[in-house]
């Protein structure tokens, strides 16, 4: 009797032996498939998944890492060619797979996981002589856990992480990913029934890897900052660094020694000893040099000159490591953190047991997305020249699977924070992939209620209303730069269902009622920015402790009046006008409940509260005419007492001052990311008023303006068919450069002289220029 197809084995495997503690804690699952060619490899293409991550590596070279970040609804896998890294006779595919507790609580919160665990394979190698040799995975593949390693919660509260480990080395696993290595006492794996693995949901609905993979380049830290404790002067500790040499530490004693890796690095580290059995290793990472005391209210340290190692400390996360003492001169024991790691510095402590121990070398593997930079400008203002490197720096760092607000603290893709990381994207590159990647994540995370999560791919619920109004905007941008009439309409349902939400929460006055709050205390969490003056409030206004929140209001009319220009984009009419007259009636809202008698716009109806943001999107919304949107923007920069915009929301300030012919005030604004630069910042600060995060992806501002403004390069019709060149001056004299756009290089040259305004530039042949 045939056996029904539902029965059959599937080509996701498993440990046979998984326990319920093993389901309960995060778990590193070691593979091993041995192979022998009869002869060259001619082609060895496979595809690979697994929840949650996988490692892959023939032998024992690291091939690949993934999968990209999915979610309950799909799941991906890669098609890797592993053909350069097998050669004749014995060969042996490993793969480790790290797998995270289905309770958001207890793993990375943006790393979904499923009930089922596994690593999945198919694939077959060719060799020149035409044989065939199956790799997919079943009961041919062997498997272990690695116990050695553990993760834990780097912080008590909130641990979005959970990739720092405490391991130790196994004599038992030494040499695991290699051909000589004995997997004897290993298990099979247990192939999954395909009834257990069901196609309409994760990990079972694969679909094909839809962004680049990510590079990975070799590199080594810049510099010795301090000799803590140690018999080695700072030279041969230096010589080490380069490797030039090794490092012996003796016997019941300790060496402390802090590196520089001259720069915000994300990348995997790699350190390698022979000897030192028991001896205990750990490696802390850190952004910068921090000082005594702290400030806000989550007690951040603080921070001064990022580099001042006299009158400041290091401070962050740490992995540990117990050396086995199995490593030799020619087979050295190498401990590799699974996870990629943030830091710009790094301290390495080693105390050894009865047992000298030898360092062999301490170096990483830089990674991140492949963005690649078309676009360079050159100013009058020689300052904003550092300002610049910062921000791409920043923009880099900020780019893996997907757009991430921080890579040390959260490496999640927040909607606010990546509206503004695409727009920067599509200013230097022209590079639309991880954009639509993201745009697709965000609109699997719509609720019921028409909302997004405020961060996609996130295992946990976290909804701020207002975030869901710039995915919108994000739909608009793409239909700019690339015109893709299938993308926007893919995405018109979910934003029909965001502005239903704001609908349905209408004030009989007009404006949005009061639909959130404090993080943590209310339904949903009504953030804004973080303000110095909103501090206590978790970034909300605090006239949202009141009542409603003139800001959300705002926010829903700016996506009302850009959803209608993607419902004309689409030949939408009536839809269009719709959108518009639902944003005509919020606006008078704002006009009659919202204006105090200084005529400006208040945090909240009747309430005497006034901010700089307020300001600035009444402005944008052409909700307060002109003449007033500029008078109330001024107040806000030349008189005391208005909240400020913060580097989160300076994108949005900087749009209200080139609209109301302000842009010169810019230069002043700079001098937030002069600081940085002065202060030995090599990435953007999260926030000027407590610096948490060192490198925070809405502070690469400038990759926006200096060629979307000071060069004046934008699209001015979808998809760029016309390209608008209208350089906004500001405080500058001159200024040159070219723009990559995705109709190809524009470069535009301008210079004010004699009082004059001389202005240059070339365009690709066929493309109507709008001055």
């Amino acid at each position: 009797m045939d056996i029904p197809e539902y029965m059959k084995a599937s080509n996701w495997i498993w440990n046979p032996d998984w326990s319920a503690e093993d389901k309960d804690r995060p778990r590193v699952m070691l593979f091993r498939k041995e192979l022998r060619l009869e002869d060259e490899p001619y082609e060895g293409r496979l595809k690979i998944s697994a929840d949650t991550r996988y490692k892959l590596y023939v032998n024992a070279r690291l091939v690949e890492v993934g999968p990209s970040r999915g979610d309950h609804q799909v799941w991906f896998y890669d098609t890797v060619d592993i053909g350069a890294f097998l050669r004749k006779g014995a060969n042996v595919i490993g793969v480790s797979v790290l797998r995270y507790p289905e309770d958001p609580a207890a793993g990375n919160h943006g790393m979904f996981r499923t009930p089922l665990p596994g690593l999945y394979v198919t694939g077959k190698i060719r060799d020149m002589a035409g044989n065939e040799y199956d790799v997919s995975a079943d009961d041919s593949w062997k498997c272990r856990i690695d116990t050695g390693v553990t993760f834990y919660r780097e912080e008590e509260h909130f641990a979005p992480l959970v990739i720092h480990e405490r391991a130790a080395g196994d004599p038992e696993l030494f040499g695991w990913k290699g051909v000589r290595y004995d997997d004897g006492p290993w298990q099979r794996a247990k192939p999954y029934r395909k009834e257990l693995v069901p196609e309409a949901v994760s990990p079972g609905n694969l679909k094909p890897r839809n962004i680049p993979y990510m590079y990975r380049k070799k590199d080594r830290f810049r510099k010795v900052m301090d000799v803590k404790k140690t018999s080695h002067p700072r030279e041969a500790w230096t010589a080490f660094l380069r490797g030039e040499k090794t490092i012996t530490v003796p016997a019941r004693t300790e060496a402390v020694v802090e590196l520089d890796a001259g720069e915000e690095m994300t990348g995997y580290i790699r350190a390698a000893f022979s000897g030192g059995k028991d001896a205990e290793v750990s490696l802390l990472y850190a952004e910068a040099y921090v000082q005594e005391g702290f400030v806000g209210p989550e007690l951040i340290p603080v921070k001064a000159d990022r580099m001042d190692r006299e009158n400041g400390h290091l401070q962050g996360y740490e992995d540990f490591y117990r050396v086995a003492g199995v490593g030799t001169e020619e087979e050295q024991e190498v401990y590799e953190p699974y996870w990629f790691r943030t830091f710009r510095f790094v301290r390495l402590r080693v105390k050894t047991a009865e047992e000298k121990i030898v360092l062999h070398g301490l170096d990483y593997e830089e990674t991140g997305y492949p963005l690649e930079v078309a676009t360079s400008v050159r100013t009058s203002d020689p300052s904003l020249g550092p300002i610049w490197e910062i921000s791409e720096r920043t923009l880099r760092r900020c780019m893996h699977e997907t757009y991430e607000d921080c890579p040390f603290y959260e490496q999640l893709q927040y909607i606010m924070d990546a509206r503004v990381q695409i727009l920067y994207t599509y200013a230097v590159s022209a590079d639309d992939r991880l954009a639509r990647k993201c745009m697709d994540d965000l609109r699997r995370s719509q609720r019921y209620d028409g909302l997004l999560n405020c961060s996609y791919p996130n295992c946990n619920t976290n909804v701020i209303p207002g975030f869901s109004v710039y995915y919108i905007l994000m739909v608009y941008d793409h239909m700019m730069y690339f015109g893709d009439r299938r993308l926007v309409a893919e995405h018109m349902p979910a934003i029909d269902q965001i502005l239903h939400y704001f609908e349905r929460h209408l004030t009989e006055e007009g404006y949005v009622e009061k639909v959130g709050g404090v993080n943590r205390e209310a339904r949903f969490w009504s953030f804004i920015d973080w303000a110095d003056a909103w501090n206590d409030t978790s970034g909300m206004p605090t006239a949202g402790l009141k009542g409603p929140l003139t800001m959300e209001t705002l926010l829903y009319i700016y996506g009302l009046q850009h959803a209608g220009y993607l419902a004309d984009f689409l030949g939408r009419g009536e839809e269009a006008k719709l959108y518009r007259d639902r944003a005509r009636r919020a606006q008078e809202a704002v006009r009659t409940c919202c204006i105090g008698d200084n005529g400006m716009v208040q945090d909240g109806p009747g309430i005497r509260e006034y901010s700089q943001h307020c300001q600035v999107f009444a402005l944008l919304t052409d909700t307060v005419d002109p003449e007033a949107g500029k008078r109330n923007l001024l107040k806000t920069i030349r008189e005391p007492g208005y909240t400020q915009c913060t580097v989160a929301m300076r994108f949005y300030l900087f749009r209200a001052l080139e609209k109301a012919g302000l842009y010169a005030c810019t230069d002043q604004y700079w001098d937030t990311w002069r600081k940085m630069v002065k202060l030995h910042c090599t990435t953007c600060v999260e926030s000027e008023a407590y610096a948490r995060s060192e490198c925070h992806g809405w502070g690469a501002l400038i990759l926006y303006e200096l060629p979307g403004i000071t060069l004046g390069v934008r699209p001015a019709a979808p998809g760029y068919k016309k390209v608008r060149i209208a350089p906004v001056a500001g405080y500058l004299t001159s200024a040159m450069g070219t723009v990559k756009t995705p109709v190809g290089n524009i470069r535009v040259s301008w210079k004010i002289k004699d009082g004059s305004f001389i202005m240059d530039y070339e365009t690709p042949q066929d493309i109507e220029v709008v001055r």
